[in-house]
């Protein structure tokens, strides 16, 4: 490559060292950091994001993006890797610019700050404690967006951080739909709600066999604990310095079996995407994935097609049951099969079951619209998150820890991302749609234990490439189609009749 590429690529390795670095201040602050060090936190946190957004949005980068674009061997092949480093780096670079580094400090301390509110609010089961910050990291996205600038409405330019060229118009119309077939569906299961029982899953299963058991499987689908470890949090998260070290964390409750393996295998499914990412990439801003809902596919599918398969459950029951005789000794595989696919409407988003998982993804993102328009006042949010919740899901939260608290996401500004969520699990299906198309054995494999052609079609096909495709793009690239809810509809609709006889 030429002089200007490689003086870009030694700049951009800088930029990402710097974030990768405030990544692991975020990641201890979730783990290990003592509660008194937050203020300080904040300003470390705020003082790396500084130096990272100067440095990127500087006359000089974007001087060297142009020089490099018109190189030979870029031009020339829109299609290299040169060509989309350069490309991606351009795109995130005219959207930074418009934001004043002030602002970036500032965000940087309320997150801090902001979180740490958060957690002793939900620990205490009290929203008031957690509601001034919460004014601000709306005002924030307020004030952010208008940097952005948009178009039609300012949630279009927070969404675009995280899923790129989505609209909020286009996710109203997608959850429109969602809902519309979504509705009979659990009305359909709810008229035969008594015919299954997750008993099973609600014993004493004590916390060192879960972690055991959960990581074994996890490190059985692929994920490398050389590059990666897990550790513990209030909410779970997989976060990436490099395709080198990617760490998950979990949670455990020893009187509930679904939360420890089922969260474990969700943040597995975004590890095996960051660690399969090519070197290619490395210290470069395509070191990530494509957006957050085809990361968001990775977990989904890992979590819910394998994880709560029948084929999954025919390999390792018997395994589980060695682990925990006195609680499932006696608990036949077709008992607990149908216990940890039980539908039931419940106030957790992740512990949600895969039918009812997208209303709880629409309660959150119609609020946030209304918090955002200012429609809603936040003093007003857990009245009305209460009654969303009843009318969406029939239940009411008994309190703010289980009910409006029970997300970090916007105690850290992340306003705009849930809505991912749910285009994950459109993306999910369609996905592995294709991959039993490529892999007619793939249900023997899983039957088998082998999870090895599964992580090599996503190798192949999805993490290699990074961000190096917009989320369209790829998923065209990968099933021939954008993204669609018919795959994941027709998913629904057949597992869940099988299951409850429908």
């Amino acid at each position: 490559m030429g002089e200007a590429y490689n003086a870009l690529k030694a700049r951009l390795a800088d930029y990402t060292h710097l974030q990768q670095a405030g990544s692991l201040l975020s990641w201890d602050q979730e783990t290990y950091m003592p509660a008194g060090a937050v203020v300080s936190r904040g300003d470390q946190m705020a003082t790396l994001s500084k130096f990272a957004h100067e440095l990127f949005v500087a006359p000089k980068t974007g001087r060297l993006l142009r020089q490099a674009a018109a190189e030979e061997g870029i031009k020339d092949q829109p299609d290299s890797d040169e060509a989309a480093i350069v490309r991606v780096s351009m795109r995130d670079y005219k959207r930074e610019r418009k934001v004043p580094v002030a602002f970036v400090e500032e965000l940087e301390r309320t997150r801090a700050q902001s979180h740490q509110a958060w957690v002793e609010a939900r620990k205490a089961s009290d929203f008031k404690r957690f509601e001034p910050w919460l004014v601000k990291m709306f005002d924030m996205a307020r004030r952010y967006a208008d940097y952005l600038g948009y178009k039609e409405h300012p949630y279009d330019a927070l969404l675009d951080g995280f899923e790129p060229d989505m609209k909020t118009s286009a996710v109203r119309a997608t959850f429109a739909d969602l809902r519309e077939q979504l509705v009979p569906l659990v009305h359909a299961i709810s008229a035969k709600a008594d015919t299954i029982s997750d008993a099973p899953l609600r014993r004493h299963f004590p916390r060192e066999k879960q972690v055991e058991f959960a990581t074994r499987v996890s490190r059985q689908f692929g994920y490398d604990l050389n590059t990666g470890r897990v550790d513990f949090a209030a909410h779970p998260f997989c976060t990436s310095f490099s395709s080198q070290d990617v760490r998950i964390t979990t949670r455990v409750d020893d009187g509930f079996f679904n939360m420890m393996l089922f969260g474990t295998l969700h943040e597995t499914g975004h590890a095996l995407y960051d660690q399969g990412i090519d070197g290619a990439f490395a210290h470069t801003p395509l070191e990530n994935g494509a957006s957050l809902g085809i990361h968001e596919s990775q977990s989904r599918m890992w979590e819910n097609l394998v994880g709560r398969s029948h084929e999954f459950w025919e390999h390792y029951y018997p395994e589980l049951q060695q682990v925990f005789p006195d609680q499932l000794g006696q608990v036949s595989l077709e008992e607990f099969y149908r216990a940890v696919n039980r539908v039931s409407p419940s106030f957790i988003r992740v512990e949600a079951d895969e039918v009812t998982y997208n209303l709880h993804i629409m309660v959150r993102f119609e609020l946030e619209l209304e918090l955002l328009e200012g429609k809603l006042k936040v003093e007003e949010l857990p009245e009305a998150w209460n009654a969303r919740y009843k009318a969406y899901l029939g239940i009411t939260p008994p309190n703010d820890a289980v009910g409006v608290l029970q997300d970090t996401h916007w105690s850290i500004g992340l306003i705009g991302y849930f809505p991912t969520y749910s285009l994950g699990n459109l993306a999910s299906v369609q996905l592995y749609e294709k991959i039993e198309q490529d892999i007619p054995t793939l249900r023997d494999s899983i039957r088998a234990g082998d999870f090895s052609p599964l992580l090599g079609w996503l190798r192949q096909n999805i993490h290699q490439y990074g961000r190096k495709y917009t989320p369209d793009d790829l998923l065209k690239r990968a099933t021939g189609r954008s993204l669609s809810a018919e795959p994941y509809m027709n998913y629904l609709r057949a597992k869940y009749s099988a299951i409850y006889g429908l």
